[in-house]
């Protein structure tokens, strides 16, 4: 358990980084700093916690980072520009955020007085188009240049070399995680499993991009948190970079859309459009590393994390 630390949150407000922020405020500080682009914590107690901070900034700008940084005893950067649809309006943004960020990070981290752990967000969009049973030693594919979706697996792997070689040159204790499709409760942006149940609750049309036969391994925010915990608190983590997703809960984009019109009760219907933009057609971790130096094991099926993730929905709505 991690008791009595100041951890530092960038993207606090993020799906991720909130649902971390409520997991350790109980027993830590914690230093959420986000510019709110997309803000999850609204429907969130936290942030009346005495143990809460929330610092509205941007990671693109140094010494304030440093600054709003000091005293921490530890860093989870969860800050960066996702989301297809984002990325692909937004290339240059995508990657100056996401190097130049991390780049910062990394930086104000070094000058911390007492840094026990950094942990840097990839993204198993490092794996390109087809990834099965996708191993952190395998080669990192990201695609064709002049092609606006790969900068965000460009940057984001840029971040994993970044913080592994601050980690060799410097002494940063420095670790990588790679999220494979996490979705759940407080679920912010673009992500297909929250459009889905968002468009069941109201039993409105569902629509799948291309054929609905790309193929995902879906994972529950709980367990997410139980990886990133992990990775703070193990030394075998120090210079390593993870799988983190379920590789047991595997379904099609389209038996996605099936089970949560199933599970909800919902009387939505489901059509296809084509998109123009490359797409990933298989995407499933070997999450063995994580398993073996972590002892994490993925716990939430399929069809409970549906059901969680509506019922949050139904409470707060969007």
């Amino acid at each position: 358990m991690i008791e009595g630390k100041t951890i530092f949150i960038t993207g606090g407000a993020g799906f991720i980084g909130s649902a971390l922020a409520a997991r350790l405020i109980e027993n830590n500080q914690i230093i959420a700093y986000d510019h709110l682009h997309r803000n999850s914590l609204k429907h969130k107690p936290i942030t009346t916690h005495p143990n809460f901070k929330l610092v509205e900034a941007d990671v693109l700008d140094l010494e304030h980072l440093s600054r709003a940084m000091q005293g921490a005893d530890m860093v989870v950067h969860c800050a960066g520009v996702a989301g297809i649809d984002t990325v692909t309006k937004s290339p240059v943004t995508t990657m100056r955020v996401n190097i130049v960020g991390s780049v910062n990070v990394l930086d104000a981290a070094l000058r911390l007085t007492n840094c026990e752990r950094v942990v840097c967000f990839s993204t198993s969009e490092v794996y390109g188009q087809i990834a099965f049973r996708s191993m952190e030693t395998d080669s990192a594919v990201v695609g064709n240049v002049g092609e606006a979706r790969w900068t965000y697996a460009v940057s984001k792997l840029a971040e994993e070399h970044l913080a592994i070689a601050y980690h060799q040159e410097h002494g940063l204790p420095a670790t990588v995680v790679r999220p494979f499709n996490v979705y759940g409760p407080g679920q912010v942006g673009e992500g297909a499993l929250r459009t889905f149940v968002l468009r069941a609750l109201k039993n409105e049309p569902i629509q799948i991009h291309g054929d609905g036969t790309q193929i995902r391994a879906w994972c529950y925010i709980d367990d997410m948190l139980d990886a990133v915990l992990l990775t703070l608190s193990t030394p075998q983590a120090v210079g390593e970079s993870f799988n983190i997703g379920n590789q047991r809960v595997v379904a099609t984009i389209y038996d996605l859309a099936k089970t949560v019109v199933r599970e909800l009760g919902s009387k939505s219907t489901i059509s296809f459009t084509s998109r123009d933009q490359v797409d990933v057609g298989l995407r499933i971790p070997s999450a063995a590393k994580a398993r073996d130096l972590l002892g994490f094991e993925a716990k939430v099926d399929l069809e409970e994390g549906i059901r969680r993730t509506a019922h949050y929905y139904q409470e707060f709505g969007e």
